[in-house]
């Protein structure tokens, strides 16, 4: 499952993948991701939040590198990855830079504390 929402006040969208994720669940998620962005505008952070993931197919690759464009196209300013277990890291790395061609500011946390301050929530 991807449960996508937002904090406008603090103009940030959270993107948390929980349990088995597959490519369908991402792609259901596409719309909802699109209509946020949309009321957040340009210079929003973003929360990649991995600590419910149990497991997520290659096959989601592309279609998160899709959504890294949608988010560098609506101006993303900074993005901040939570990933408590290393094994669980699909390649973000790799897709960040084929995907962020304005090159955000992007962090990678083990926990939400980490995550919090480096928000400054």
């Amino acid at each position: 499952m991807v449960l996508a929402t937002c904090n406008k006040s603090k103009r940030l969208l959270l993107l948390s993948y929980i349990g088995q994720v597959r490519r369908s669940d991402i792609e259901r998620s596409r719309g909802d991701v699109k209509a946020l962005v949309g009321e957040l505008g340009p210079g929003f952070r973003l929360l990649v939040d991995l600590t419910g993931l149990e497991f997520m197919k290659l096959d989601c690759t592309d279609v998160i590198g899709e959504l890294m464009t949608l988010m560098d196209q609506s101006g993303v300013g900074m993005v901040v990855r939570v990933i408590p277990d290393p094994k669980k890291d699909i390649g973000m790395n790799i897709l960040t830079i084929f995907h962020y061609q304005k090159r955000p500011r992007v962090v990678a946390c083990r926990t939400m504390k980490e995550a919090a301050v480096e928000l400054t929530l």
